[in-house]
């Protein structure tokens, strides 16, 4: 079974492509999502090869903090995946469909564990700068995050709102231009493992870049990361979680590269993925 991150781990936007080679060297993208009829998050066509390769040979599990409509943008290479999870493990999808059991149980966690959603999106709003925040958003009833001009944002304010959200049982990251809030029970390993308990998956494979993906790789049998993101920037490591240094794209495209060593041992992949 296979459990990935999505953003800046498998597919990455415009301004995070990190494409440090001259143009003529640069790799051919292909795009999997659009947004208001724009393109907007791509890999490596060698990757999209790869991953189609990688779907119909294990259990793929598209697992990302995305809600469903966002999710619902992306469209990957290869077969549609039985299982995929939103919403940092909130919503796991079958075939398509919310699993209303598995909310369930996850809303009963949260309720048990943690402050009411509602008094911490009142405290990112009330301690948000009008002149740095740009957007706030609840996202499927589970878990708050703002938008904010990264530039402008006081190095101590992510900092003292992750004090204060430990407190009353919430998690706190900070990804790109996002600042999420979200309950510590609410976890895309729980998620993972659900899957994994009805697939009866014997291996785990899963990879991430940022503090929210921790929980992830740490209940993996292997793992990667990036040589970009939250881990990578505080030196986040585990023993069986290889670190990256490729960045960007190529970080993706190693990432499904590895997957699928890792997934099929006996045969090699080269350079272009093939045997």
């Amino acid at each position: 079974m296979v459990a990935s991150d999505l953003d800046r781990t498998l597919i990455y936007s415009a301004a995070a492509l990190d494409l440090a080679m001259p143009d003529a060297e640069a790799p051919r993208l292909l795009c999997v999502e659009t947004y208001e009829r724009k393109p907007l998050s791509y890999l490596t066509e060698t990757a999209a090869g790869l991953l189609a390769e990688l779907a119909g040979r294990t259990t793929f599990v598209p697992t990302t903090t995305r809600t469903r409509a966002q999710y619902g943008r992306i469209h990957l290479p290869g077969p549609a995946p039985e299982f995929a999870i939103c919403a940092n493990g909130g919503q796991l999808l079958v075939r398509g469909e919310p699993d209303p059991d598995w909310r369930r149980t996850v809303d009963e966690r949260i309720a048990a564990r943690c402050a009411p959603l509602a008094e911490v999106r009142a405290h990112l709003v009330r301690t948000a700068d009008p002149a740095w925040l740009r957007k706030e958003r609840v996202a499927e009833d589970l878990f708050a995050y703002l938008v904010v001009e990264r530039p402008l944002l006081p190095d101590t304010w992510v900092k003292d709102l992750a004090g204060w959200a430990a407190e009353r049982g919430w998690t706190v990251s900070l990804q790109g231009r996002k600042i999420y809030a979200v309950p510590r029970p609410l976890t895309k390993s729980a998620a993972v493992a659900e899957v994994a308990r009805r697939t009866g998956a014997a291996e785990i494979l899963a990879a991430g870049d940022s503090l929210l993906d921790a929980d992830l790789l740490q209940a993996a049998d292997r793992g990667w990361r990036p040589g970009h993101g939250e881990l990578a920037a505080t030196g986040w490591s585990a023993p069986h979680v290889t670190a990256l240094d490729a960045r960007g794209v190529a970080a993706g495209e190693h990432i499904v590269r590895a997957f699928l060593r890792a997934a099929s041992p006996d045969r090699a992949v080269g350079h272009d993925g093939l045997g």
